[in-house]
């Protein structure tokens, strides 16, 4: 006899801090039977998995191989028709450049009930982090959540004049190889290059790294880095209350005098 179909969790790991997953997610880990995650979630949260749990990494990290969203979905489907409790773990927020929509909308066409279980994305964990509001009265009246996705050397077209408000907070994210011709947008659409930004690497993490600079100095402070790990970007007036943006302070008088 056929097994009843089993459901999927569209589960937020958060952003890589185990104290950092909600209590259902960390329940979700802790029930799957099949567990498909991305190549960001550390091992201390998948230690959470039950010892039977089948465990499947799916890749999706920027810049390198990675299981195609159609394999994925196909995988999902089969497992869940198995009858398995499936758990799709990805950093931060499913719904955050999860393609959370995707999975879903494939997955209940074929009958397959879904949850999502939203997590801390990787703008809240930095702002709470490096000590920085996203949004703050008198300076910084929105939040804007961005791909800064790179097509041939240069960032992907139409968008960028809706992040030309000084006082929104723009954070882009999966930025690493995109700082530079990001900036450049913004600067082009109308944002100051005294601007204050940040670059932030493997934010909510121990081992996170913060680079402060201006919206000007933005692509040659990334690249000066030299990051190996996710990088997020946040640009706004916000920033400059991030711990230890005051080492950026020369770079924004200087920026400030050009522009």
């Amino acid at each position: 006899m056929r097994p009843e179909t089993g459901r999927v969790l569209l589960t937020g790991a958060g952003p890589g801090a185990v104290d950092l997953m909600t209590v259902r997610a960390m329940r979700a880990v802790q029930g799957a039977q099949a567990l498909l995650y991305d190549a960001l979630v550390p091992e201390e949260i998948l230690a959470l998995a039950p010892a039977a749990c089948l465990r499947i990494q799916t890749g999706k990290r920027a810049g390198r191989a990675s299981m195609k969203q159609e394999t994925i979905n196909r995988l999902m489907l089969r497992l869940a028709r198995r009858g398995l409790a499936v758990v799709r773990l990805k950093g931060g927020d499913p719904s955050v450049f999860g393609r959370s929509g995707e999975e879903r909308a494939f997955l209940e066409a074929h009958g397959v009930e879904v949850e999502v279980i939203p997590g801390v994305t990787a703008a809240s964990a930095a702002a709470a982090q490096f000590g920085f509001p996203l949004t703050h009265r008198g300076e910084a009246r929105r939040v804007a959540f961005a791909t800064a996705r790179v097509q041939d050397g240069s960032v992907v077209e139409g968008g960028w004049s809706a992040l030309a408000d000084p006082q929104t907070t723009v954070a882009p994210y999966m930025a690493r190889d995109a700082a530079g011709p990001a900036a450049a947008r913004l600067m082009a659409e109308g944002r100051s290059g005294a601007t204050p930004a940040l670059a932030i690497q493997n934010a909510g993490r121990p081992q996170a790294r913060l680079v402060p600079t201006t919206l000007a100095g933005l692509g040659e402070a990334t690249a000066q880095a030299a990051f190996d790990g996710p990088v997020l970007l946040v640009v706004g007036e916000a920033a400059a209350q991030a711990r230890g943006y005051g080492a950026a302070a020369p770079a924004r008088r200087s920026a400030s005098a050009r522009s």
